[in-house]
């Protein structure tokens, strides 16, 4: 067997179903289901100390995931191999060239992009402007997908859907078809929608999911600073689930996020993004969003990224969705 042989055998899955992993049987696999473990990728992702409660032992939970792991081959690589997989990581347009610029391409598959702002700057309309995207072919910008969108505040509107796809010129009855959405009525109720998401991200071929917004239940839920600890460790584990998510079927992961106002600022922006560090640092690409001085132009500025330069580009939101705009509407923008 030659070494590209070997390789290709290496990335093979041998898995398909929980019943097929050694050690596993209709009883166990039914409490894993229960846990929120419904595929081999999940389990691929998931802690010895995640499966106690099916009832399974230190031992037998690491042989377990040991062998989720090599069916979609978990291990160390060398750079140049990652700079290979890297290959696989695609993009997702934002339908504004001057913004996908800034992210250069668009937003990338296995990865967090968080939206944050004042309300009314266009994060929700981002995310409406995506679920559509994502359904274009990759010569569109799109990733040929469904979207999964999990909403916090009642922001969605499937009438809005429909008037971004007719202007794409897809048909809006399938467009709507192949957003699956779920409301979360608190912080628990969010963190189980998420942590029971797999199947549903695997049989419908989802290819972007979105939560809208990640911090409004936890900011409403854990007030004081003596609640300060849980909430961040909550927020931890749900970011953590999600970029599981994203990484294991290649699909990419947005967040909104609220802001709060600091009143001691009196130089710079006083406008900072709930959530503090757990936040900062499992986001991998950050854009902050605010209105400009007139009109429907937003100013789109990248805040951290992995390996881009932070910069700042204007779009605007119409009634056909997240446009680019005119050099004489930017003049005007920036006078904010």
């Amino acid at each position: 067997m030659t070494e590209e042989a070997e390789k290709e055998g290496a990335f093979k899955k041998k898995y398909e179903f929980l019943e097929d992993l050694p050690g596993i049987g209709p009883a166990t696999a039914q409490k894993l289901r229960e846990l929120g473990f419904h595929t081999v990728e999940s389990l691929a992702m998931a802690t010895a100390r995640e499966l106690e409660p099916a009832g399974i032992s230190e031992k037998k939970a690491f042989a377990i995931i040991e062998a989720a792991r090599s069916s979609i081959s978990v291990s160390f690589v060398r750079a140049d191999e990652l700079l290979r997989m890297r290959q696989s990581v695609l993009r997702l347009t934002t339908s504004s060239k001057a913004l996908d610029g800034v992210l250069d391409g668009g937003l990338e598959t296995q990865t967090i992009t968080e939206f944050y702002g004042e309300y009314g700057s266009g994060k929700s309309q981002l995310c409406h402007q995506l679920c559509v995207n994502v359904q274009l072919s990759p010569e569109r910008g799109g990733l040929n997908g469904a979207a999964l969108y999990v909403d916090t505040e009642n922001t969605f509107r499937t009438e809005r859907i429909v008037q971004m796809a007719r202007h794409l010129g897809l048909d809006p009855e399938q467009v709507v078809k192949n957003i699956i959405y779920a409301e979360a009525y608190t912080s628990d109720h969010q963190m189980f929608l998420l942590d029971n998401a797999d199947e549903v991200i695997k049989g419908n071929n989802v290819k972007l999911i979105i939560i809208d917004s990640l911090t409004s239940h936890f900011r409403s839920e854990y007030i004081g600073r003596e609640m300060l600890a849980p909430r961040q460790q909550k927020l931890n584990k749900h970011m953590h689930k999600l970029i599981r998510l994203a990484r294991a079927f290649n699909a990419a992961a947005v967040v909104t996020n609220q802001v709060m106002a600091k009143p001691d600022v009196f130089f710079g922006d006083a406008v900072h993004p709930i959530g503090g560090h757990i936040v900062g640092h499992t986001s991998h690409t950050r854009v902050y969003l605010r209105r400009a001085a007139h009109g429907p132009v937003r100013i789109a500025r990248l805040v951290s990224s992995p390996y881009l330069p932070e910069g700042e580009e204007i779009f605007k939101i119409t009634e056909n969705g997240i446009e680019d705009v005119s050099e004489e509407e930017k003049t005007k923008s920036r006078g904010r």
